[in-house]
Order: structure tokens, then sequence, then C-alpha cells
């Protein structure tokens, strides 16, 4: 399955998707999405689920069941959107309380056996290099913390951009 994590708005996401994409499930801000509290809940209280119980609440599960996720956000200081970043701190559950070793640094463990493509396209007029350097780090920072790998970290000026991105081997493939 793929999982596609936006921040367009709807007008500009039925442009860029006018119709459903077999195996994907798009998640975009429905303006229900409750912030993580940073209980650990979902580590101790309800393993492998957010204690928050709206329509995010499963998160975890939703990446156990993904080969791909891509996520469209606009850059901000070099980091997600506050949708975007809402969204992977409800990712939690998809990890372990439990530790283990990875690239000589201590990182959770996953819950779940699948391992994930990550792709990311940044989005923003004059996104400067500094910006640049400091999504790239935060991208690879999650991927290690999320045991997947990175094919892809693109910047884009104007998100009518990435139509092209799309139908050359990104969602369409």
């Amino acid at each position: 399955m793929k999982l596609l994590i936006h921040d367009l708005d709807e007008e500009k996401c039925k442009e860029l998707f006018p119709s459903t994409i077999d195996n994907m499930t798009i998640l975009s801000d429905n303006g229900s999405m409750h912030h993580c509290i940073g209980c650990f809940g979902c580590w101790i209280k309800t393993p492998g689920a957010c204690v928050i119980r709206d329509s995010y609440g499963d998160l975890g599960e939703c990446l156990s069941k993904c080969d791909e996720v891509m996520i469209i956000s606009k850059c901000f200081y070099g980091g997600y959107s506050p949708f975007i970043k809402n969204v992977v701190d409800r990712c939690n559950p998809y990890m372990h309380p439990y530790f283990e070793i990875r690239n000589r640094e201590m990182h959770h463990r996953r819950r779940y056996n699948n391992h994930f493509d990550l792709k990311v396209w940044f989005y923003g007029e004059n996104i400067t290099e500094q910006e640049k350097q400091t999504a790239e780090k935060l991208i690879q920072a999650n991927a290690i913390n999320k045991d997947c790998s990175v094919s892809k970290v693109t910047f884009l000026q104007d998100i009518a951009e990435i139509k092209g991105y799309l139908m050359d081997g990104g969602v369409f493939k």
C-alpha cells in the first residue's frame, strides 16, 4: 500500500489527483486532528494505537501496511508544515518503546515487520540552501527513527511542478 500525506488545500489536491489511485491511502488536513500530547500512551496504555481516538489514532497500524510513504509539504524553515509535523508525531505507535542500536545510535525498535520507502516533496518560494540542508537532515533522521529508506527528497518552487515528478516514477509508477 502507498500512503500519501499532504498539506495541500482540497482544490489543489483534486487538481493533482483527479481520481482515486488503487492501493493508496491519502491523509490530508480535515481540521479534526489533535496534537500529540507526548503521553506515551501509544506505548503503554494502548500499545500500537494512539490514546487520542480521532480519525488519525491508528497511524501506526496504517504505516505497518505501507511499502511506500510520500509526503508533500510546504517547507517551513527547513522542516515540515505544522499539519505534516503533527502527522509525523502521531506516528509514534509504529515504534516499540524498546530500544536497539542502529548506525551506532540508540533508536526505538519497529513494532511491525514491514519496511517502507520514503519520498518527500517540499514546496515553497525562495527555499534557501540552508533550509534545504536542514530538511534533508530532518528526512534522514526521520528515516533512521522509523527504520525506513529515503529514495527522494525534492524541492519545488511551485507545487504545480510536482505533477511531472508524480508521473515520472512517483505516485503513478
